[in-house]
């Protein structure tokens, strides 16, 4: 009973019928709930409040708004939403307002004015229609202290834009540090906070040093960390060098395998560094470990590097293989893993990515053809995913940010040992996937049924 009446169907009343400030409700939705009928009531919807009479509606579980009210509220059309009054304040919300702060936008595009994540964006307004939660997008050029902002709705077949109030949840979903850092989106960040109660997840990008350094710290979680260190000098390099054949070079704020140097010990002193270039990989043989530093230089002004441990992957005919969990929280805020996939390196690459010609298969395939020796293939599915939730609980612990969901980078050794490659607190949403039938992805119902456990609308 709570089921169906906690989700009402939203309506708009059109022209003058009714005082701006009457909202109507069914009978049964007014019990249900012991809302008082006629006396004034507080009515809040994300950071939106006014002072609202509330009027029985005969039996049906709707509600019914005046134009002018539905406009304050940034609704133009029929919608579901939750509700819960709480009398302790006379207070009724309606809910969850989540906001999605995307990139960009291509007003220009009306038919996809996110772009590669357009269909990514009307599979959450899909999504939010079946679970009850409104949905809006916006930009860094929109955000500010509040307390509305101009943001894009899907309805009546089509995207428009709309002025909206701050939400009660934040999905951040920018992909650029330059955009997060802009003042105006740490204000919104920073006001929402604290003015309104606003929950923003994923708030933060993770940079790979962080990430081990705080981990590190976690005795539990050493067994997946290879062995990892800021390049701060020669020493350093020469350091990990000397216990391991092979040490990876990363970027420490790079994402889509850009930029990665794997150097490998050669006879004598000799250094081999292979580095991803666009149309696959480059060689250059050093005499030295002293001469390959030096080549480093130039990038070294711009780049940090983390220096890494070089680990024997399992592989697929020699080209080496990992795994992409997506760990998120659950509609009782707990962490859960969504998806495992397998990632085979393309034929002339060493890292996985699919930009550089890498392919996705199920983990029981790839682990079933690879490398792995036999006896630890039937725990492998099971140890990836300990490791990925193991690892997001100590980034939750250790790290002081708020991530609603996490892009795990896995890799397994040809022993069975599960080690960590990076986190991504910024998955991505392009449209790689398509969908059939107007299916919603679990990792989609997931974000939205987190949005509402956040807003207090389970």
């Amino acid at each position: 009973m709570l089921k169906s009446k906690s989700k009402i169907a939203v309506q708009v009343t059109q022209g003058g019928h009714g005082a701006d400030d009457a909202i109507v409700l069914g009978e049964s939705v007014l019990k249900h709930h012991k809302i008082p009928s006629g006396t004034p009531i507080a009515l809040r919807f994300g950071s939106y409040r006014t002072a609202v009479r509330v009027v029985s509606g005969g039996k049906g579980d709707t509600m019914r708004l005046p134009s002018a009210l539905a406009r304050s509220l940034g609704i133009h059309g029929a919608v579901s939403l939750r509700l819960h009054f709480r009398p302790s304040t006379q207070t009724l919300s309606l809910g969850p307002l989540i906001g999605v702060l995307v990139s960009r936008d291509y007003p220009q595009q009306p038919d996809r004015p996110f772009g590669s994540i357009t269909m990514f964006c009307r599979e959450l307004v899909d999504a939010c229609a079946a679970q009850g939660a409104h949905v809006y997008f916006f930009t860094p050029e929109a955000a500010g202290p509040g307390p509305r902002i101009d943001g894009w709705v899907h309805g009546d077949g089509g995207w428009r834009k709309a002025s909206l109030p701050v939400p009660d949840v934040v999905n951040n979903r920018l992909t650029a540090r330059k955009l997060e850092n802009r003042p105006s989106v740490q204000q919104l960040f920073r006001e929402a906070k604290s003015r309104y109660g606003t929950q923003v997840f994923n708030e933060k990008f993770l940079d790979k040093h962080e990430v081990f350094d705080a981990l590190g710290k976690d005795p539990s979680l050493g067994k997946y960390l290879p062995e990892s260190r800021l390049l701060k000098s020669f020493a350093d390099l020469k350091t990990v060098s000397s216990r391991h054949a092979t040490v990876f070079l990363k970027p420490v704020r790079g994402s889509l395998g850009k930029g990665i140097i794997k150097a490998s010990r050669m006879e004598g002193e000799g250094i081999l560094a292979t580095y991803t270039a666009p149309t696959g990989i480059r060689r250059q043989a050093y005499p030295t470990l002293a001469k390959f530093y030096g080549s480093l230089g130039g990038k070294m002004k711009t780049v940090r590097y983390q220096l890494q441990q070089g680990l024997t992957l399992i592989d697929i005919g020699k080209r080496p293989v990992d795994f992409r969990a997506l760990v998120q929280r659950s509609g009782t805020g707990a962490w859960i893993v969504t998806s495992v996939v397998a990632r085979t390196a393309g034929s002339n690459h060493f890292v996985s990515n699919l930009a550089r010609g890498g392919t996705l298969s199920r983990v029981k395939d790839a682990v079933g053809r690879s490398s792995l020796a036999p006896g630890y293939k039937a725990g492998a599915s099971a140890k990836l995913e300990k490791a990925a939730l193991d690892i997001a609980k100590g980034i939750e612990e250790r790290i002081p940010a708020h991530f609603g969901e996490l892009g795990i980078d896995l890799a397994m050794d040809t022993g069975g040992r599960v080690w960590l490659l990076e986190v991504n607190s910024k998955p991505s949403k392009n449209d790689n996937t398509p969908l059939e039938g107007g299916k919603i992805r679990p990792s989609v119902r997931n974000m939205i049924q987190y949005a509402r456990y956040l807003a207090g609308f389970q």
